[in-house]
């Protein structure tokens, strides 16, 4: 049996950089599995749109949409999992984090970005109302803080508090720069785009490159779709065992 299609749905970025690194992503994914048949789609700014791609599936491959977004949100939440519900046979993945590994690749940026333990940091996500997007966020803050003696104060671009600005701004004082510690920002977005381009703004003294391009985010996108396929095994073989044993 031929391992189910992946659907690797990235938000979408008018970024010609963000949108080269989202697809390297998908490249190091097919290379970590080969054989696999990973395909592109995208929530809104980009084409082709998700449930375009939905629909153009062959009929009766199974298929699983892997979110290539770090938290719960609207588009999780609404615009994948409708999706996936939407044709038989398809499930979603849980998104990329908060998973230890996304704190690695952090504490490798800062380290490139020359980052002291003198200095702290603002942990700067994107943002969602949605409170398990937050949750998970403090979670991956507490995998950095393993990694890192910094202190850390995670923050937002949209939607959530504190906003990145005013947790810069809270922090200046304590960290006034010239080699007494300096305030850079962590930037927790899978690529360049609009959010990032937005960190510049907050008068941070350093802010650092994004996730992308990092082979550790393929592995963790391999190992979402993996679970997916699991549990989609599990309550086939249920329903299976249901049928057979009759009313």
């Amino acid at each position: 049996m031929n391992s189910p299609i992946m659907i690797a749905c990235a938000h979408g970025t008018s970024s010609p950089l963000g949108a080269s690194e989202v697809n390297g992503l998908r490249a190091d994914i097919a290379a970590l599995r080969p054989g696999l048949d990973v395909r592109e789609a995208y929530v809104d700014v980009q084409d082709p749109d998700l449930v375009d791609v939905m629909a153009g599936l062959p009929e009766g491959e199974p298929a699983v949409i892997v979110p290539l977004l770090l938290s719960v949100g609207f588009h999780t939440k609404v615009d994948i999992a409708k999706a996936a519900r939407g044709r038989e046979g398809s499930s979603a993945s849980e998104p990329l984090g908060p998973d230890a590994r996304l704190a690695e690749i952090l504490d490798q940026r800062l380290r490139e970005a020359g980052a002291t333990e003198h200095d702290a940091v603002v942990l700067a996500a994107a943002g969602s109302t949605n409170p398990k997007a937050s949750a998970s966020v403090e979670k991956l803050a507490e995998h950095l803080r393993e990694l890192r003696g910094n202190r850390i104060v995670p923050a937002y671009g949209a939607a959530a508090k504190p906003s990145v600005p005013d947790a810069v701004a809270s922090l200046r004082a304590a960290y006034p720069g010239g080699g007494q510690g300096r305030v850079i920002i962590a930037s927790y977005l899978l690529a360049h785009g609009f959010f990032h381009d937005q960190l510049a703004k907050a008068e941070a003294d350093i802010v650092t490159e994004p996730l992308l391009p990092s082979r550790l985010m393929a592995e963790i996108a391999l190992d979402r779709y993996d679970a997916a396929v699991a549990v989609a095994s599990t309550e086939a073989a249920a329903a299976t065992g249901q049928e057979a044993a009759g009313p």
